[in-house]
Protein backbone atom coordinates (compact mmCIF):
# COMPACT_ATOMS: atom_id res chain seq x y z
CA UNK A 1 0.00 0.00 0.00
CA UNK A 2 1.56 3.43 -1.13
CA UNK A 3 1.05 6.12 1.44
CA UNK A 4 -0.35 9.52 0.60
CA UNK A 5 -1.24 12.50 2.29
CA UNK A 6 -3.54 15.85 1.42
CA UNK A 7 -0.90 18.78 1.30
CA UNK A 8 -1.92 22.15 2.25
CA UNK A 9 -2.60 23.40 -0.98
CA UNK A 10 -5.15 19.99 -1.51
CA UNK A 11 -2.73 17.85 -3.75
CA UNK A 12 -1.54 14.58 -2.86
CA UNK A 13 1.97 14.07 -2.19
CA UNK A 14 4.41 10.74 -1.67
CA UNK A 15 4.65 10.54 2.34
CA UNK A 16 8.44 9.14 1.48
CA UNK A 17 9.37 12.29 -1.09
CA UNK A 18 8.12 14.69 1.08
CA UNK A 19 9.50 13.08 4.52
CA UNK A 20 12.98 13.41 2.61
CA UNK A 21 12.55 16.61 1.28
CA UNK A 22 11.28 17.93 4.77
CA UNK A 23 14.47 16.13 6.34
CA UNK A 24 16.62 18.16 3.77
CA UNK A 25 15.17 21.33 4.86
CA UNK A 26 16.00 20.91 8.17
CA UNK A 27 19.25 19.86 7.57
CA UNK A 28 20.56 22.69 5.24
CA UNK A 29 19.06 25.47 7.83
CA UNK A 30 20.70 23.84 10.85
CA UNK A 31 23.87 23.64 8.73
CA UNK A 32 24.25 27.59 8.26
CA UNK A 33 23.84 27.75 11.59
CA UNK A 34 26.48 25.06 13.00
CA UNK A 35 28.81 25.53 10.51
CA UNK A 36 29.18 29.85 10.00
CA UNK A 37 26.93 30.84 12.73
CA UNK A 38 24.63 32.40 9.93
CA UNK A 39 21.61 33.27 11.78
CA UNK A 40 19.88 34.86 9.04
CA UNK A 41 20.40 31.98 6.93
CA UNK A 42 18.39 29.57 9.75
CA UNK A 43 15.52 32.85 8.86
CA UNK A 44 15.18 32.18 5.46
CA UNK A 45 14.20 28.49 6.20
CA UNK A 46 11.49 29.88 8.95
CA UNK A 47 7.79 30.23 8.17
CA UNK A 48 6.70 34.16 9.41
CA UNK A 49 4.31 32.87 11.76
CA UNK A 50 7.18 30.00 12.75
CA UNK A 51 6.41 29.30 16.88
CA UNK A 52 9.18 27.44 19.04
CA UNK A 53 7.94 25.73 21.74
CA UNK A 54 9.86 25.05 25.33
CA UNK A 55 8.75 22.71 27.96
CA UNK A 56 6.47 24.58 29.92
CA UNK A 57 4.42 27.22 28.46
CA UNK A 58 7.54 29.21 27.04
CA UNK A 59 6.97 29.83 23.88
CA UNK A 60 8.16 32.62 21.43
CA UNK A 61 7.73 33.70 17.99
CA UNK A 62 10.16 34.27 14.92
CA UNK A 63 11.32 37.55 15.72
CA UNK A 64 12.07 36.24 19.47
CA UNK A 65 13.19 32.84 18.70
CA UNK A 66 15.88 34.72 16.05
CA UNK A 67 16.69 37.07 18.49
CA UNK A 68 17.49 34.56 21.21
CA UNK A 69 19.69 32.73 18.95
CA UNK A 70 21.91 35.52 17.96
CA UNK A 71 22.22 36.12 21.34
CA UNK A 72 23.85 32.69 22.40
CA UNK A 73 25.69 32.44 19.27
CA UNK A 74 28.53 34.82 21.20
CA UNK A 75 29.03 32.66 24.43
CA UNK A 76 28.37 29.78 22.34
CA UNK A 77 30.43 29.78 19.45
CA UNK A 78 33.05 27.27 20.20
CA UNK A 79 29.86 25.35 21.12
CA UNK A 80 30.58 21.64 19.49
CA UNK A 81 27.79 19.52 17.83
CA UNK A 82 27.54 16.22 17.28
CA UNK A 83 23.85 15.47 15.29
CA UNK A 84 23.79 11.41 16.18
CA UNK A 85 19.83 11.24 14.73
CA UNK A 86 17.94 13.20 12.36
CA UNK A 87 14.97 10.94 11.45
CA UNK A 88 11.68 12.28 9.55
CA UNK A 89 8.02 11.02 9.20
CA UNK A 90 5.67 13.47 6.53
CA UNK A 91 5.55 16.72 8.01
CA UNK A 92 7.87 16.35 10.89
CA UNK A 93 11.72 15.93 11.86
CA UNK A 94 13.25 14.89 14.47
CA UNK A 95 17.39 15.29 15.56
CA UNK A 96 19.04 14.04 18.65
CA UNK A 97 22.43 15.71 19.69
CA UNK A 98 24.81 15.94 21.92
CA UNK A 99 25.98 19.36 22.47
CA UNK A 100 29.77 20.56 24.60
CA UNK A 101 29.59 24.19 25.48
CA UNK A 102 32.54 25.80 25.63
CA UNK A 103 35.74 25.82 28.32
CA UNK A 104 34.37 23.64 31.09
CA UNK A 105 30.38 24.05 30.06
CA UNK A 106 28.12 21.10 30.70
CA UNK A 107 27.72 18.56 27.79
CA UNK A 108 24.07 18.41 26.86
CA UNK A 109 21.66 16.27 25.28
CA UNK A 110 18.93 17.75 22.79
CA UNK A 111 16.14 17.14 20.68
CA UNK A 112 14.68 18.82 18.19
CA UNK A 113 11.02 18.04 16.51
CA UNK A 114 10.25 20.90 13.57
CA UNK A 115 7.21 20.48 11.96
CA UNK A 116 7.23 21.38 8.20
CA UNK A 117 5.00 23.17 6.10
CA UNK A 118 4.57 24.42 2.64
CA UNK A 119 8.70 23.89 2.49
CA UNK A 120 9.63 26.17 5.69
CA UNK A 121 9.47 25.12 9.15
CA UNK A 122 6.66 26.23 10.91
CA UNK A 123 7.10 24.91 14.34
CA UNK A 124 9.96 23.87 16.34
CA UNK A 125 10.27 22.17 19.97
CA UNK A 126 13.00 21.56 22.21
CA UNK A 127 14.26 19.87 24.81
CA UNK A 128 17.52 20.41 26.36
CA UNK A 129 19.51 17.94 29.27
CA UNK A 130 22.70 18.28 30.66
CA UNK A 131 24.39 14.87 30.28
CA UNK A 132 25.50 15.04 33.61
CA UNK A 133 21.97 14.88 34.94
CA UNK A 134 20.78 11.96 33.50
CA UNK A 135 20.80 9.53 36.40
CA UNK A 136 18.65 11.93 38.49
CA UNK A 137 16.28 12.66 36.22
CA UNK A 138 15.47 9.04 35.28
CA UNK A 139 14.40 8.77 39.41
CA UNK A 140 10.38 9.41 38.40
CA UNK A 141 10.09 5.98 37.02
CA UNK A 142 11.70 4.26 39.33
CA UNK A 143 9.83 2.34 41.82
CA UNK A 144 9.87 3.42 45.40
CA UNK A 145 12.53 1.37 47.44
CA UNK A 146 10.06 0.39 50.95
Amino acid sequence: MKSEFIDSRGGHANTASMTTANKSIVQRALAGLIETGDVDALARFLSDDFVHHRPGSTTSTKVEWLAAVRDALVPLADMQVEIHQVLADGDHVVMYSRRRLPGAGPEIAVVDIWRIDDGLIAEAWEIIEPVAQVAANRTWWTPAQH
